[in-house]
This record gives C-alpha cells, structure tokens and sequence, in this order.
C-alpha cells in the first residue's frame, strides 16, 4: 500500500543523507488518421511537404481535486503546434504510454518473465523482501529513474518485427519494503536495457526484452540517480550520496546496503567489500546488439554526489550537477574524446556580481585544477585503504567534526571546509593530493578555494548551438543564502531555479594553466522564467510554490532540434510534479505532462532521430509520497502539509494504479511528429 503519512518521506529520508524528444504516433491515438484531425490549416500532406518554421508547444492546466483521476496518473493533455513555409501550421496532440509499471511481470528474451524494477545481489541472486512473511517477495523499485533511448550497429534481437531500439533504464531505490519501513538506499541499485520493436511507420514502441546488467564488474551501484546518454552512444549513470568514509561505521545505511548486496552480513566486515570509497562515481553502460549489456564504472570523476553528467560535443568536456549541501560545481576534460578513464578535474570558484542576498543570484566563473588521473589509479587508491593498518579517511586526511584550535591543547595545521552543511576541519596527509582530489573531493575542493556554497545542484545539459549550459538547482537554501560561504549570498527562492551558463575556450585555470577545451563554463545566471516562486501561504489546493511556475528543477534535458530546455520536477513545493517546456528563442515556458500526486518526475530525455522519429523519455517515481502531518492543539486536531487536502481522496485511486502504491511507471511522450516534419 501507499506510505501513510505516519511513515518518514522519501525527502525526509534524504536529510538523514546529508526535451520532449518527438514521438511517433501512438496506433492506440489513430495514428495517420489523427494527424489529419488534428490539422490546423492544411491537410498533413501539405504540412509535410512544406518546410517548418516554428514550433511550440500549447500548455496543459494543472490537474484540480475536481478530476481526482487526472491527480493520480501521469497526464498528459498538451499538444505541439508546428508552422511551416506555407502559412499552415499543424497541431500534435500528446499522450503518454508507458512500458511498464514496476512490479509487473516484463519478457526477459527467453521466453519467461523478470519482475520490472526487481532486485539482484552481486552475484545474480534474487534480493528478497521478508519484512512480512505471509506475502514475501522479491523487491521491487519504485524510483526508476535516469534513462537513455539508443540503437546499435547490427542490432538483432528475437521478437522484434520492426526496428530494434533499446533503452537502458536505473532504479535509484525502493522506498519502503512491505512492513512501511523505509528501505532507501539499502539495497544495490538495478540498471536494465529494454529492447523495443519500433513500428516503422508510426514510431510506436513496445518492449520485447527486458535485461537486468550484471553489476559486479563495477562492485554494485549505489543510488543510480540521473543518467545522460553519450555522445559515443551509452548510458553515463551516476551515484549520488556518496557515503561519508569518516563517518561509516556509523552509516547503518550503508551497512544494510553492503550485506544486500553481497547476500551476506558478514561483508559488513570484510573492508575490502565494506569500502565506501568504491562507491559516489560514474558509471557507464554499453548494451550490446543483443539486447545485453555491461557497467564499467569511472573512478576519476571526482567523488561527489553524482545526479547528471552532460558531455559536451567535443566529447571530452564534461558538466557535472553535485547533488548536495555545500556541493560545487565540477568540470571533467577527459584526456581522449569517446573515454572518460582519464582525464583532469576541475572545481568553479565563483564570484558573486550581483547584490548579495538579492534574488538568484549572477556569477563569474574560474576553474580550480583539482588534479589529473586515470580509473585505474583511483581505483588502486580506493582499494588500498582498504589494506591499510587503518581502513578509512585517516590514509588521506585527518577529518574533525569539532574545531581542533578549542581541543586541550590546542591542535594545529588544520583548515575549516564544509561538507553536507557542517563544518569540518582537515588536515591532509603529506602525499595524499590525488586520493584526497579523487576520494575526498569535496573536501579537497573546499581546501584548494573551490566554492562549496551550492545546494542540491541536480541535473545539467547544453543547448549546443549557442555554446549555453544549463544546471537545475533543486532547492536554494541553506548554504545558497544563510552567507556562510564568504562572498556568497543569495535570497532563493525555495522553488529553485535553472541557471544558464555560457561556454567559451581559450580559459585559464587558477594556477595559471591553459584548459583544453572549448566547452568551459565562464559565468551562470538564472533566466527570469526559470525562478520558482514561492508562496507565502497555501493555495486552494495545499501548493507551496506558483503551480504554473516551476517549482524545484531537477531533471532538464535541451532538445536541439526543437529549441527546447524540457524541465521536470522534484518538487516538495507543487502538489503535483510537472514537466516543462521552454523555449530558448521566445522565453515561452509550457507545462506539458504532470506526474501523480506525490510522485517525481524522472527519466527525462530528448532524442531527437531514432529511424526518423523523435522522442521524449518520460517516467515517475514514488507516486503516493506524502507530506502529511498531524497537529493537535488544545484538544483540535489538524492535518497540515502539502498533501493535506488531497491524499485521502487520491491514495487509493494511486494504490489502485500503481501496485499498490509500490509501483512505478517506465515510458515515453507519444503523438509527436517524425524527425522530417519538425
């Protein structure tokens, strides 16, 4: 069943933690017959054959609690509108159309089925949830999240009658188990490619294959957050939260996720599979022509709270969304373009030019030189604390939570850094610059001038053309706008915003050292449309932030072919999580789909000619999530909360849809034209 609001949130759980790419016709909305229907103007013959000039996208309202199901299922009622060099124009309606939904029994190739989203230990094994015995099962996630849509050369999967499409699809985690209790982070995250048979002449996709990646060769994963599909063609995943190593023996968390992985509790003891610096780095999927596919895993990124990584089109530059408190902003520049198993990592200083405390704030931009490595040093580095006589931070650093200056006596050569919005002091171990670099990133960060006032920075991506990045900033909070971090202070708002910075070559880093690349960000500022606003009370529905404004970006993906920055939200602000569409020519910003009530939307990507059609990747997670509370005063109970006048109407309407609440949905964006019409 869903969480009830006696239960902690996913987003209370992460405290403790620290596009619309064009789609075929879908045959279930009439394929060539609606193109005609919908036809504003000329008939789809004539549109086809004149060349477009402008497209955009026709906004959908938010749902209301007067059409409760629309609140409690991924919905979609907007549409595309294409001009073209004839004075017609065209209308595309949109719909939506999942895979799957997690749970539910998917072909595995073989002619037998796997369980969407499940679970597998290191070794294949099937990871169980026992937390009620009369109903045991295997588990399943409910937080799919970062997805790639690609082909491969040769493709040849049995089953598929059209085209052979595949995506590679990651479950971030599990919520809770049976019994209500939160499962978050507990269990090794699952990645799977989906082989789809693509219908030549509509577009339509449909699963034929479901694949779950053996992970050992990158020694499990851990929180697969956001993904981003390379320019060479795999799926660059992430790993989000990396596990404090000074911190570990009191990280339960980890240690449940270490025996679950491993299907033994006494790996907890084992240092050289209990290593927390194996995990908060890159991987990196390839599928196969199969319908397979592997990981390898890129320890030379930098240590950080992965959550979407945008490589640039010389296919060596790098961007990278740190999601945490007191996070940076990183750059990678890999040695050889295709190959990011070396490379040099750099961290922004920024220098505020706006008003402190006013608005978003507006930076420069300069580039730290962090150090250069390859994965297999850092990988050796990581594995050798493991063996050393002390396992752990103190082979790198020496790490205080208390100011060592106040101990009795005093100690010194210490430096205050940040880290998860607490203060640290370190004292780095002569010799250690590049376990520290890559290891203890952002400590190291902060210790060589890097500006670690950066809050839940999420996802990343490039409008190429214009040589312009973008970053989501979640929530702007905490180390954003408390001025703990000298020379940064910004006013918000808590509904987050979508920076905008400029890419330029020919830069120099701190040291004085020449970047090589022509893809360096240089400055960052947010567009006035894309700042959330917050509210300062309630509205009608329990929104915290302006429904028809975003509110706490988290995935973005740019969409070149159609001029679009696709937006969608992690919000604990909207009642209802939206999908976005901004267009980077005429500032028009367009809700396009929204998620169920409770739910994060996820899984964004933009893909702009797959066999002549375009896409865009949509799915949710943890539908149901509410925030709920229960207030007694003076003998009157009060329910208060974002979700407090919605989720005794829509809990069991989302139980009814998704598994019982357990469930989540894995699809696409449908009814958008071919690549030729756009």
């Amino acid at each position: 069943m869903s969480q009830s609001p006696a239960n902690p949130s996913r987003r209370q759980a992460l405290k403790l933690f620290g596009g619309a790419p064009l789609l075929p016709l879908s045959a279930g909305l009439g394929g060539s017959a609606l193109l005609a229907a919908c036809a504003s103007g000329s008939t789809a013959a004539t549109a086809a054959a004149a060349t477009p000039t402008a497209a955009a996208f026709t906004a959908m309202a938010a749902p209301g609690i007067a059409d409760p199901a629309s609140m409690a299922t991924t919905n979609v009622a907007s549409a595309l509108k294409v001009a073209y060099s004839d004075g017609s124009s065209q209308t595309y309606q949109l719909g939506y159309q999942p895979f799957f939904i997690t749970g539910q029994k998917v072909p595995d190739g073989k002619g037998g089925t796997l369980i969407a989203g499940s679970y597998f230990d290191i070794n294949g094994k099937p990871i169980m949830d026992n937390s009620v015995p009369a109903s045991a099962r295997q588990f399943f996630s409910d937080a799919p999240d970062g997805t790639c849509l690609l082909t491969v050369p040769n493709a040849k999967v049995a089953g598929v009658k059209g085209n052979t499409v595949f995506a590679v699809v990651q479950f971030e985690y599990t919520s809770l188990d049976q019994a209500g209790v939160s499962a978050y982070g507990k269990l090794p995250s699952p990645i799977a490619v989906l082989t789809l048979d693509q219908d030549s002449a509509t577009g339509k996709l449909s699963l034929v294959k479901y694949y779950n990646v053996p992970t050992a060769p990158a020694n499990g994963l851990w929180i697969t957050c956001g993904a981003s599909l390379s320019p060479w063609g795999t799926h660059l995943s992430s790993e989000e939260y990396e596990p404090d190593a000074a911190a570990i023996a009191k990280n339960t968390g980890f240690q449940a996720f270490i025996a679950n992985l491993y299907g033994d509790a006494a790996a907890v003891s084992d240092p050289a599979k209990a290593n927390p610096y194996l995990y908060g780095h890159l991987p990196e999927v390839t599928v196969n022509a199969d319908g397979t596919g592997t990981v390898k895993k890129h320890y030379c990124l930098g240590r950080i709270s992965h959550e979407l990584i945008q490589v640039m089109p010389d296919q060596r530059t790098a961007l990278m969304g740190d999601d945490a408190t007191n996070g940076g902003l990183f750059l990678f520049i890999a040695d050889k373009a295709a190959d990011l198993s070396a490379g040099t990592l750099y961290v922004a200083q920024a220098t505020q030019t706006s008003a402190p405390g006013v608005g978003t704030g507006a930076f420069t931009l300069k580039w730290v030189n962090l150090g250069h490595a390859t994965s297999a040093e850092v990988l050796a580095l990581a594995q050798a604390t493991a063996t050393a006589a002390t396992p752990g931070t103190s082979n790198i650093m020496d790490v205080k939570t208390t100011d060592p200056a106040l101990a009795t006596p005093p100690a010194t050569g210490y430096t205050q850094v940040w880290l998860g919005g607490k203060k640290n002091w370190i004292k780095l171990v002569p010799g250690q610059e590049k376990a520290a670099a890559f290891l203890e990133t952002h400590r190291y960060a902060g210790l060589l001038g890097g500006t670690m006032a950066f809050t839940k920075m999420e996802g990343t991506t490039v409008n190429a053309k214009d040589k312009i990045a973008y970053s989501a900033m979640s929530y702007i909070q905490s180390s954003m706008v408390d001025g703990s971090i000298p020379g940064f202070k910004v006013q918000g708002p808590k509904a987050g915003a979508v920076y905008a910075l400029n890419l330029k070559g020919g830069q120099i880093d701190i040291g004085g050292t020449a970047m090589n690349s022509d893809w360096v960000p240089v400055d960052m500022a947010a567009p006035a449309a894309l700042i959330g606003e917050d509210l300062a009370t309630p509205d009608a529905l329990g929104n915290l932030a302006n429904p028809n404004k975003i509110a706490n970006p988290d995935n973005i993906k740019f969409a070149e072919k159609l001029r679009t920055l696709f937006i969608g939200e992690d919000s604990g602000l909207h009642v209802n999580n939206f999908l976005w569409a901004y267009n980077v020519d005429t500032q028009q910003l367009s809700r396009i789909l929204s998620t169920p009530a409770g739910a994060e939307c996820t899984g964004l990507q933009g893909v702009d000619d797959v066999n002549g059609w375009m896409y865009v990747m949509s799915n949710f997670q943890h539908a149901g999530d509410w925030e709920v509370r229960t207030v007694t005063s003076n003998g009157v109970t009060n329910t208060t909360g974002l979700h407090a006048k919605v989720f005794q109407t829509l809990e069991p309407l989302i139980d009814k849809n998704y598994e019982n609440g357990f469930g989540a949905a894995v699809g696409y964006i449908t009814g958008l034209p071919q690549t030729t019409k756009v």
